[in-house]
């Protein structure tokens, strides 16, 4: 054996030895930062051993630095990691958040520091399971795993009086349609005898989960809600703001998005094929609606951080419309995006916080005429700006790019029209950040601005934002090495799945035509 064998066991459980490790070391000056920092630090070099030792073309649908050992003998539940295309870039992405939250939250968390520094590599450890899990039954424990430290580092570092409510709300969002999952989950047990997601696949693709087509409708329906809360897909947004405003930077940073878009992607596709293209005629709407709604929402914020959450629930409606295209360039396109969304979205809540952090507010009318006084942060958060409104050469272009033009030669049903409402929302989010941009660092002297003298941004922070900058220019510019797996990954879902006779004659299937009413006029 080799560390390939191994490699995602370290990278999943080393977090958890340092969580571990931190809780028996006392609380102390830095102690906890430099102790969080080091595992963090390790753990993103491990996760750059995948990338680099990655064997790009292989067969659709194999994994690679597999460790497959039996656990559990009945009912069957196995020790299954892998990554691929799909996966293998989420865990890098996970990998180097890691380190960037520590330092965001270097000067800000000066109490209960161990709690705070435990959860968040005990969050860690569970985001990385849920992207290398190949069990059914694994990946629900790091799902679920993931609920309860973001859940007490919003309710016990929340910067308000509702910090405990956003946690409720957050709570109550996500735990129970994943209680409907986990039944779901265990129905596919009861008709397949595995939890083993290769499996349940190659069952699906030959139509052998069961012949009842509404018992496989309602559990597609069950793995789809749990998924779109998390993501969150509108109108199941409605935890969004409350927890975006109150959970603390290095928490926000991987609040919404990742998750819930890979989870779809891995799961909703790869065991419901046929459910997922039947459904997509609406979720293709939904996408272009939460695009639109993300970013007039944000157009009307006071609120720095809430209008993140809002540009947030826009940017993973730009990845529901290309995934459920089911064309390549859009699942290649949302693969992307998803990268982009990480990376923008982190970037945006550094800076926010390093801003919160010089003038104890969010409120953008107590801001302005920041940028002779802050010169690096305003060039920091025009670069990010232009990065997240999609400026060609730079990250957020190639995956807005490939999206609407998947979304445009999809097959689904009245596609053309909501791309052509999806694409607005281009104008709309160029213009909810630079008038940001321009209500924070232009014009007269606000409040807070002009009776605080703030210093720009230091060493610490410069480290910590501009390895995210190289990467919008990189992944701009250099966009095939990124595609290389992920294309695989992209062109395997946008396979169309055999026909079942069995489906095609029951009155339970849904036609695409007649889920909803077309807004445009169909293009001829």
């Amino acid at each position: 054996m080799n560390i390939d064998h191994s490699i995602l066991t370290l990278i999943t459980f080393v977090p958890l030895a340092g969580a571990l490790l931190l809780a028996l070391l006392p609380d102390r000056d830095k102690l906890m930062q430099w102790g969080a920092l080091a595992v963090t630090l390790v753990t993103f070099a491990l996760t750059l051993h995948l990338p680099f030792h990655y064997t790009n073309g292989t067969p659709a649908g194999s994994f690679q630095f597999e460790q497959n050992l039996s656990w559990v003998t009945s009912p069957a539940i196995r020790y299954h990691l892998g990554v691929d295309g799909l996966s293998m870039w989420l865990v890098v992405l996970t990998g180097l958040l890691a380190p960037l939250g520590v330092l965001a939250s270097w000067r800000v968390i000066d109490t209960r520091k161990k709690l705070f520094y435990t959860l968040f590599l005990i969050l860690q450890v569970a985001m990385f399971g849920v992207f290398v899990s190949l069990d059914l039954f694994l990946y629900y424990a790091f799902w679920e795993l993931s609920l309860v430290p973001m859940v007490l580092l919003i309710a016990t570092f929340g910067r308000t009086e509702n910090r405990r409510r956003a946690a409720i709300k957050y709570f109550l969002y996500t735990f129970i349609p994943s209680a409907i999952l986990l039944v779901a989950m265990l129905w596919l047990y009861v008709r397949t005898g595995t939890f083993d997601l290769p499996t349940l696949s190659a069952l699906a693709a030959s139509h052998n989960i069961s012949g009842n087509s509404a018992a496989l409708w309602l559990a597609s329906l069950a793995f789809l809600a749990a998924f779109a809360v998390k993501v969150p897909i509108f109108p199941l947004h409605g935890w969004l703001s409350d927890a975006v405003a109150e959970a603390p930077t290095a928490a926000v940073m991987v609040l919404a998005g990742k998750l819930g878009l890979y989870s779809i992607l891995r799961f909703s596709f790869g065991i419901f094929p046929e459910q997922s293209r039947h459904i997509a005629p609406l979720l293709i709407a939904l996408g272009a609606i939460g695009i639109v709604y993300g970013a007039l929402l944000a157009l009307v914020q006071k609120d720095l951080k809430r209008l993140a959450a809002y540009a947030t629930l826009g940017h993973v409606s730009v990845v529901i419309l290309g995934i459920f295209s089911f064309t390549i360039a859009g699942l290649d396109g949302g693969i992307f995006q998803t990268l982009n969304e990480g990376l923008g979205g982190a970037a945006l809540f550094l800076l926010l916080g390093f801003l919160y952090e010089r003038y104890s507010t969010y409120d953008m009318r107590e801001y302005g005429g920041l940028a002779a006084k802050l010169p690096w942060m305003v060039t920091l958060f025009v670069i990010t700006a232009l990065s997240v409104v999609g400026l060609p050469m730079l990250n957020g272009f190639v995956g807005e790019f490939l999206v609407l033009s998947g979304s445009m030669q999809s097959a689904i049903a009245h596609h053309t029209g909501w791309t052509v409402l999806a694409t607005t929302g281009v104008i709309l989010t160029a213009s909810y950040m630079l008038w940001m941009i321009q209500r924070v660092f232009y014009g007269d002297l606000g409040i807070k601005s002009a009776a605080i003298t703030a210093p720009d941004l230091d060493a610490r922070e410069h480290l910590a934002l501009w390895p995210l900058v190289a990467l919008f220019l990189l992944m701009g510019l250099a966009s095939p090495y990124w595609m290389q797996a992920i294309d695989t990954a992209g062109t395997a879902l946008a396979q169309e799945p055999a026909p079942s006779a069995a489906a095609t004659s029951s009155g339970l299937k849904i036609h695409t035509d007649f889920i909803f009413t077309n807004p445009f006029k169909e293009a001829k």
